[in-house]
């Protein structure tokens, strides 16, 4: 920091968080007793949104349920192909049936009208002509109840049929059991809510998650700052303003811009060696971005207190 302060200079204390500030990392809802089992990160380390960072207890029984409905899901598929394929080959034998009827039908009246033409010719005997007729008639009963079968596979598609209908939904109730399964292999495991570096771990195996978090992680490409400004000097801060961060404990001055400016008073939250210094001040919070060099040096440094001022000469928002 300049060694003399100018009256236009805007001084307040800060903390240095990477972008987005600290992500705190907890247990999936509905871990219920479960403990850790792994813990798949250490410190340091740098991770993608999504990935894996430790698995709890329950973790081997969930994936064998979700083995189980998988086999569930596969059994009740080939129950339904086979259920089509029963219902395809019992229309195609109706159909036959169909045809066979007809064509005995056909037989019959034709045996029936010779019958009768022999009869009135009095070279047939009338029994032979009662059978003639009786042997007709049941043919033609028999077209009816082919067709009557044929028709209750004819009315609807394959897809429509009482028993298909029932083999898809229990499809249907395979893939929900599948999916709930998964779900609750998934609360077994803690991924990371966002791409970032781990930043502490506050648990080992064998303990339960804590509320307060597993593991603390946040986006150190590029670091931050968050200035408290009393609420009587806001007026002069703008959007773009150079920032300059100090700290006895870096030894070097970190640079940066003002980035945005809240839109709220509240109560100061970092408190100055100053005991004489109102902790009860009010004070807006101002979000500084550091430049590359200045994020590379604080990217270890997650919330270090630092001293920021703010040049406000420069009034143009860039």
């Amino acid at each position: 920091m300049a060694e003399t302060l100018l009256p236009s200079d805007v001084v307040g204390l800060a903390r240095v968080m990477p972008r987005g500030d600290v992500s705190v990392v907890a247990a999936p809802y509905g871990a219920g007793d479960a403990r850790i089992a792994d813990i798949l990160v250490s410190v340091g380390d740098r991770v993608e949104k999504g990935t894996v960072l430790a698995r709890l207890d329950n973790h081997t029984a969930l994936a064998g349920a979700v083995l189980t409905a998988e086999a569930n899901l596969a059994v009740r598929e080939a129950n339904l192909i086979q259920t089509r394929a029963a219902v395809e080959a019992s229309r195609n034998e109706a159909k036959a049936a169909l045809d066979q009827a007809v064509s005995t039908a056909a037989e019959a009246a034709s045996t029936l009208a010779r019958t009768e033409a022999l009869a009135s010719s009095a070279v047939s005997t009338q029994a032979a002509l009662d059978a003639a007729r009786a042997a007709a008639e049941g043919a033609k009963l028999s077209v009816v109840r082919a067709e009557a079968t044929l028709t209750r596979y004819d009315a609807v598609t394959l897809d429509e049929q009482p028993d298909v209908i029932v083999a898809s939904r229990n499809v249907d109730a395979a893939r929900s059991e599948l999916a709930r399964a998964r779900l609750d292999l998934a609360r077994a495991e803690v991924v990371a809510p966002i791409t970032g570096t781990i930043l502490d771990i506050h648990v080992t195996p064998g303990q339960r998650p804590p509320t307060d978090g597993i593991m603390d992680m946040g986006d150190t490409d590029q670091m931050m700052a968050e200035v408290e400004i009393w609420q009587d000097r806001i007026s002069a801060v703008m959007v773009g303003q150079p920032v300059e961060l100090v700290t006895p404990a870096l030894g070097v001055t970190l640079q940066g811009r003002v980035d945005r400016i809240g839109l709220t008073v509240g109560r100061q939250g970092l408190i100055s060696d100053d005991a004489a210094e109102n902790k009860d001040a009010r004070v807006i919070q101002v979000l500084v971005v550091l430049d590359e060099a200045s994020s590379d040096v604080a990217a270890r440094f997650t919330n270090l207190e630092v001293i920021a001022r703010i040049d406000t000469t420069v009034r143009a928002n860039p």
